[in-house]
């Protein structure tokens, strides 16, 4: 068995004109949560519905769960959930119905279907809500059905496409918290968010932006791949300090994060501190260095490629 997941190479999907995803290479390991990180309009949810299989690709070679895809896209159906960003269930169905008739599309047999529905009525807190129609939940509550949905065949690899897009951050965080849980018992998940806090949770990340994979890698290998570039300014009038700090050549960006001004330098900036004291010439501010973020690699991710 190979110990990636999902391997791409070259995947690239056009509708007309249009490159949705563009010549990107992939390998995504198995057991992992890997983050799609990217804003809408980026790719995401059409490389997750080719890799699903749902899609054809328009040029190049992908094998998941060591099934060819999309040939091959059949069997790798029966082993894989997806959880769209729009909540697909039936409304006029209650809790404990969808769950049944999801579990009979799924191919379980009755009594297999009834404990294992019983099972995760428990885990995510959905057993008081077995009779309740899904019309009538909240946000988080459908969510929570969603991936109880998605999880019932206890499927190899998991796709979620932007799935808490609509949910308050204390059931994101909840959301998150259970993912981590089918991650520890071996699911493999493949994730799509704009959200900087979720990307950072993840196991790997691939940035992507008009089609283009940007950068890859852990979260922590991709800010520290920015250590030294960060600066952080602080004083009065910081929105017409930051107007100053654009113009000058080696600023990348400046971004205002409550009584700090966040300036991200060009990699060939050889003493930030030292370049923007003398730049803004200004002794009522004060600087210093700070630790990346994942904003900060997203914008020098896109930035840099558009430069280049």
């Amino acid at each position: 068995m190979n110990d990636a997941a999902v391997e791409a190479r070259g995947l690239s999907r056009h509708f007309g004109d249009i490159r949705a995803v563009d010549k990107v290479d992939l390998q995504i390991p198995r057991g992992e949560i890997y983050g799609f990180l990217g804003p809408n309009g980026s790719g995401k949810t059409t490389m997750i519905r080719v890799l699903c299989g749902l899609l054809t690709p328009t040029a190049g070679e992908v094998r998941v769960l060591d099934l060819e895809i999309p040939r091959q896209a059949e069997a790798l159906r029966r082993k894989i959930g997806y959880m769209t960003q729009k909540f697909s269930l039936y409304d006029d169905l209650t809790v404990a119905e969808n769950m049944r008739f999801m579990a009979r599309i799924y191919g379980l047999q009755r009594s297999a279907a009834k404990q294992r529905i019983e099972d995760l009525l428990g885990h995510y807190a959905l057993t008081s809500m077995r009779d309740r129609f899904a019309a009538d939940m909240s946000g988080g509550q459908r969510q929570r059905l969603a991936l109880a949905v998605a999880t019932l065949h206890q499927p190899t690899l998991l796709f979620l496409d932007e799935p808490t897009s609509a949910v308050d951050p204390e059931n994101r965080r909840d959301f998150w918290e259970k993912l981590f849980d089918l991650s520890d018992a071996g699911t493999t998940i493949l994730v799509s968010t704009h959200y900087m806090d979720e990307a950072e949770r993840c196991h790997q990340l691939a940035i992507l932006e008009n089609g283009r994979l940007r950068n890859q890698g852990s979260p922590d290998e991709l800010m520290t791949q920015l250590d030294s570039r960060v600066v952080e300014i602080s004083g009065s009038d910081l929105r017409r300090v930051k107007d100053r700090a654009l113009s000058l050549p080696l600023v990348q960006s400046a971004a205002q994060q409550g009584l700090h001004l966040r300036i991200l330098m060009s990699p060939d900036t050889s003493d930030p501190l030292s370049y923007l004291r003398q730049g803004l010439a200004n002794d009522s501010l004060s600087f210093s260095m700070a630790r990346p973020s994942l904003e900060d690699v997203f914008v020098a991710a896109t930035q840099e490629q558009h430069s280049s």
